[in-house]
């Protein structure tokens, strides 16, 4: 299968429990693993408080770029079974999770994205465009892709810039992290 015949899936990935940077990369893993997918890209690491429920750790956030042959539900029920395979219980709404999977926005094989109001499955993701744990990462892998009638990446991650997020830089010799505030 070529490129053509794949669509381009963005999967958002947040962890703040049992050493989150090693959950998101596990999961990158296995986000590469699944059938008829591939990872393409991947942006940086990103530190960011959390959003609602604020007495927990922060959060460790980066997104990633797929080609897949899997439709959107079939995509998001594996994403589902990843987060379960890595203990992720969901016991309450906004609050601390080994790992978390958002499918963000999908861009079928005709290059038109795709949208979904389904109750398990809302596409784009609805509050992506607020949020700039989902946009800094985001914008490193996608800067021009474009939120119908929002604008692109770039513009609302520039209006989002008031939210705490902090890249981590890592260091593969020594294993040591440095942060750098955005």
């Amino acid at each position: 299968m070529n490129r053509a015949d794949r669509a381009r899936a963005f999967v958002g990935l947040g962890s703040n429990l049992d050493t989150p940077v090693d959950q998101v990369r596990i999961a990158i893993g296995l986000l590469d693993d699944l059938p008829g997918t591939r990872v393409e890209r991947c942006s940086g690491f990103y530190r960011s408080a959390p959003v609602g429920m604020r007495d927990q750790p922060d959060f460790i956030n980066a997104v990633c770029e797929l080609s897949t042959l899997l439709a959107p539900p079939v995509l998001m029920r594996h994403l589902l079974a990843i987060e379960a395979g890595r203990g992720r219980v969901r016991a309450q709404p906004g609050g601390p999770r080994i790992l978390d999977l958002d499918l963000l926005f999908y861009i079928g094989t005709d290059g038109c994205p795709q949208q979904s109001c389904a109750a398990d499955l809302v596409l784009p993701h609805p509050r992506l465009h607020e949020r700039a744990f989902v946009l800094y990462p985001l914008y490193e892998i996608a800067p021009a892709l474009e939120l119908a009638g929002r604008g692109t990446v770039a513009d609302l991650r520039a209006r989002c810039s008031g939210q705490r997020i902090d890249r981590l830089v890592t260091r593969s010799a020594t294993g040591t992290t440095r942060h750098h505030t955005s």
